[in-house]
């Protein structure tokens, strides 16, 4: 904790029949999620393609690959008791409970599902953050830029055939992450690699996002769109997404780059935010 910093409380809302999507999430007089720009999220059905209406989208069993941001964004969930939600299908059910009192946010999420199932959870927070916004992650944290990084790179600098290219936190490959920064026509995603608490700073605001879950892979993906996506309009996108895994896509991750359910058949795991503001 910062000398000087004092809490600000949290509220949390949420849309329960769009997918679960986290609609705000208000502390203060600002609000940390960021609204797109795209029409049309209310209208959507299982296997349309994905609207970026911001928020906070829940994405399982894959973020990218195939369906594009997971099974359960696009469906209904029901509502089974105050601040509880489950969604269900052919091999997984997902219970979600989210709770605010005292000012912190804290969700508590319950996977049911075969022993040996494999899957990627994220969090898929959009915030909206000035250019003068930074992302504190423990220096020298493992991680992963995804293909989108190679434009960036000088010519060759991207391994042929690999899903993504690895360096240490907050430069990997010498692209520094950790500052949004204006609008520079980039676009590129990384996953920060066992890095379950990260915070945001900007200005005086503090966002602290921290997941806990025994025994399975907890990492932080990054998506910094500074007007670079998508190429036909762009705009300016921000993603802090606590995740269960460490790879975008589940077809690209490896035996240690999924949750796993175990032998029980169920994970369950806890993604705690709270905010602070300094004098």
């Amino acid at each position: 904790m910062v000398t000087g910093a004092r809490p600000v409380p949290l509220r949390v809302a949420y849309d329960a029949a769009h997918g679960g999507r986290w609609t705000s999430l208000h502390g203060g007089d600002r609000e940390w999620l960021w609204r797109g720009p795209e029409p049309g999220r209310h209208e959507v059905r299982p296997g349309a393609a994905f609207v970026d209406a911001g928020g906070l989208e829940e994405c399982l069993p894959t973020v990218r690959g195939e369906p594009d941001h997971g099974e359960v964004w696009s469906r209904p969930w029901r509502e089974a008791a105050p601040g509880t939600v489950v969604v269900e299908r052919p091999t997984f059910r997902l219970r979600r409970r989210i709770t605010d009192d005292g000012g912190v946010v804290v969700a508590d999420y319950r996977l049911a599902a075969d022993p040996g199932y494999r899957f990627v959870w994220a969090a898929h927070a959009l915030l909206g953050l000035s250019p003068d916004a930074r992302l504190d992650a423990p220096a020298g944290t493992p991680t992963r830029l995804h293909p989108e990084a190679a434009a960036l790179l000088p010519p060759g600098g991207w391994p042929v055939g690999e899903p993504w290219l690895a360096g240490p936190w907050p430069a990997p490959a010498g692209l520094t992450l950790d500052t949004f920064g204006p609008d520079d026509g980039t676009a590129l995603g990384a996953v920060l690699l066992d890095c379950p608490r990260v915070q945001v700073i900007d200005g005086t605001d503090r966002l602290t996002l921290e997941l806990e879950c025994a025994d399975q892979p907890r990492s932080t993906a990054l998506w910094r769109n500074l007007g670079g996506w998508p190429a036909d309009t762009p705009y300016r996108s921000l993603g802090v997404e606590p995740m269960l895994g460490a790879a975008f896509d589940l077809a690209d991750a490896g035996p240690s780059d999924a949750a796993v359910v175990p032998a029980a058949g169920e994970v369950t795991w806890r993604l705690t935010i709270s905010a602070h503001r300094t004098h």
